[in-house]
């Protein structure tokens, strides 16, 4: 998973072990942002969206327990907990907050990045996975999730596995702008220069095959410079 740009958050106030786990990831391809307060963090969170959140306990304005408490009322962004208590009670207490995996201090490179790379791949699984089992319909537009069959107006849509996983993950969070990495990092698990361009290929050819006309915001709409949302009844 070397080179993937995956964002990872580090939320740490021992500005000596941020600067060790920055080196860290950064050596190994990750993009990292550090926040040395907990409330800092939950702000990051929100305005960055990382992939990942690497947490301390111990921080100077809140103990981390509140950010995951915070975090997992409206995210399910993993969270690896790094932290100097080793007793089984802090590790029970964070895991049933919501903690992805807990490290206890002090940690090896090799395991850090493995436990990083474990919470990503299942992060990524789940995502791709929680198509619920059901039909989505939008106007005249079906999905049949258990099928994997689209179709307008009663006419079936011929769609590659890769344009179904966009189309799937967009009417999964229908009415929401999902950004350009994020739909990414959902479809094939990594960016690169070349993955903005990829998407909107593969986009235009969804929205051609649904029939949609140039500028049509029927099925799908194109927030310029940021990414997709399928719009809901609403809109």
């Amino acid at each position: 998973m070397s080179n993937n740009k995956y964002k990872v958050l580090v939320v740490e106030d021992d500005q000596s072990v941020a600067s060790m786990i920055q080196t860290i990831l950064e050596t190994n391809g990750y993009q990292v942002l550090t926040a040395q307060r907990c409330q800092q963090g939950i702000l990051m969170m929100t305005s960055h969206v990382p992939d990942l959140v690497l947490l301390d306990l111990g921080l100077p304005d809140m103990d981390g327990e509140e950010f995951i408490r915070v975090t997992r009322c409206s995210s399910a962004i993993p969270i690896i907990v790094l932290s100097a208590r080793s007793e089984e009670a802090d590790k029970v207490s964070a895991l049933d907050l919501g903690a992805n995996d807990y490290i206890t201090k002090p940690f090896g490179t090799a395991e850090l990045l493995a436990r990083v790379r474990a919470s990503l791949r299942t992060n990524r699984m789940n995502v791709l996975s929680s198509v619920p089992n059901s039909v989505f319909e939008l106007d005249d537009l079906i999905i049949d999730y258990d099928r994997r069959q689209v179709s307008v107006a009663g006419r079936v849509v011929h769609l590659t596995q890769t344009e179904f996983n966009i189309l799937s993950f967009l009417s999964q969070h229908v009415g929401k702008v999902m950004t350009y990495s994020v739909i990414i990092r959902a479809i094939w698990g990594a960016m690169d220069d070349g993955s903005v361009k990829k998407l909107q290929v593969n986009m235009a050819n969804i929205r051609k095959k649904l029939g949609c006309i140039p500028g049509e915001n029927r099925y799908i709409i194109n927030e310029l410079g940021v990414g997709y949302r399928m719009p809901d009844r609403n809109d």
